[in-house]
Order: structure tokens, then sequence, then C-alpha cells
């Protein structure tokens, strides 16, 4: 059998409601614009440094004479125009928003953020790698690296892994803008 005391058998005073001393709280204050978030100048400002790094990283590799017969280098090209290409089309729709004042915190337009920062962000991580390792085997493995312009291949992926890092930050806070996003 059941010991326990039920409210209709035993009623329990409730105890009086709290009665705040002083002024009354704050509201609460939400966040619309995360910054870094889409739509927003910090927003512009990942992206226009994404453009930035990825443009170098292309110039620079497509500079070098020679370039397109390794093909990690020829991947790193391809995963750096996708890049420019993903970072200015944003970078426009961030002004856009800006000038406009519209907000882009929309499910839909955030998923087609975060998809888009995904890929590019996948894409640029494995063409870095890929140049990288290319290079690191030129010049320590094979000690070639006075005629193949070692110095050259390694900046290109240096800033093919800024753009790299770049979009992975714009690629969380779209991720979690979308999470939190009601």
């Amino acid at each position: 059998m059941e010991m326990a005391s039920h409210p209709a058998v035993h009623p329990v005073a409730l105890p009086p409601p709290y009665q705040a001393v002083g002024p009354p709280a704050p509201p609460a204050v939400r966040i619309n614009d995360f910054p870094g978030s889409p739509g927003t100048l910090m927003g512009l400002a990942l992206r226009f440094a994404q453009l930035g790094f990825a443009l170098t990283a292309l110039c620079i590799m497509v500079s070098i004479v020679g370039f397109s017969s390794v093909t990690a280098f020829c991947f790193l090209v391809a995963a750096m125009v996708l890049q420019c290409i993903w970072s200015l089309c944003l970078g426009v729709l961030d002004c856009y928003a800006l000038l406009t004042k519209r907000s882009l915190r929309n499910s839909l337009i955030l998923s087609f953020f975060v998809v888009g920062d995904w890929i590019t962000s996948t894409m640029t991580f494995a063409g870095a790698c890929a140049a990288a390792g290319i290079t690191v085997l030129i010049d320590n493995d094979l000690n070639q690296c006075g005629p193949n312009h070692c110095n050259r291949f390694e900046a290109a992926a240096a800033m093919a892994f800024m753009s790299w890092v770049i979009t992975t930050i714009s690629f969380f806070l779209s991720f979690w803008i979308l999470v939190t996003c009601r």
C-alpha cells in the first residue's frame, strides 16, 4: 500500500509569492543580430576576409608557371575559385542586407549559408592540405625546392588555410544561429 500524502487529504499551505525589494528587474534582452552572423557588419568583414585570403592564394598559384602539372595544385585552384565565388556572392548579399536594413535571420536562408559554408570549408581545407602535402614532398623528401617555387606554394597553402579558418568560423556562427533560431 502506498504511504504518500495527497493534497486533498492533507492540504499544504503555499508560500507567499516572491516580492522583490527595490527596483524591478530589467526585461530579458534577446540578441537579434549576433556579431558575425549573416547580414551584419562583422559578417560582411568575415566574408571579405575569406575572399581576400582565397583570392591571394588563387593569384599566387596562377602566377606559378607549371602549377597545372600537379593535380593537388589544380584542386587548390578549383577550391579557391569556388571559395571566391561563394564569398563574393554572400558578401554582396550581406551588403544588400545592411543597406536595406533587412535581417537574414530566416531558417531557410541560414540553412543555405550553413550548407554552403560547410561545403566550401571542406573543399578549401582539402585543397590546402593537398597543396601543403605536395610542397612538403618536394621540399623535404625530394630536396628539389629550388627550381620548384616552394616558397610560393607554401604561401598559397598558408593563405588557403587562413581562408579555411575564417570560413569555418562563419560556418559555426551560422550553424549556431540556425540551431537557436525560433
